[in-house]
């Protein structure tokens, strides 16, 4: 079966089949701010859909991060490192990307297992 949530038009926000959790891209809160706000910002909203979905960090088993330019790299792993829990890091690309709206600097696609 195929649970749907937060669905409208174009995407479901959360999308839930055999224990895994499927999450739509996330972006930050604010696109004026620099990559490591954006980049944190980016993954409370991540943190606050996995726990809706009855996930969380700790189950994480994918992640793929969009960057509009690889100079933000290392400041985005800063932000990154502090928030995955030790010894739960899901599998993970990294790759540069063009941005739906050109003050993104990251963006964020998660699948995790339910608890």
């Amino acid at each position: 079966m195929i649970e749907r949530q937060q669905t409208k038009q174009r995407m479901s926000r959360i999308v839930k089949h055999n224990g895994v959790i499927y999450l739509c891209g996330q972006v930050c809160e604010d696109a004026t701010q620099g990559i490591k706000v954006q980049t944190q910002t980016m993954l409370d909203k991540v943190e606050q859909l996995l726990l809706e979905a009855g996930s969380d960090k700790e189950h994480m088993l994918s992640a793929t991060i969009y960057l509009k330019d690889m100079q933000h790299f290392a400041q985005m792993n800063e932000v990154w490192d502090a928030w995955v829990p030790e010894g739960h890091a899901p599998a993970r690309a990294c790759v540069t990307a063009d941005m739906a709206r050109d003050a993104l600097l990251v963006e964020i696609s998660v699948i995790a297992a339910e608890k």
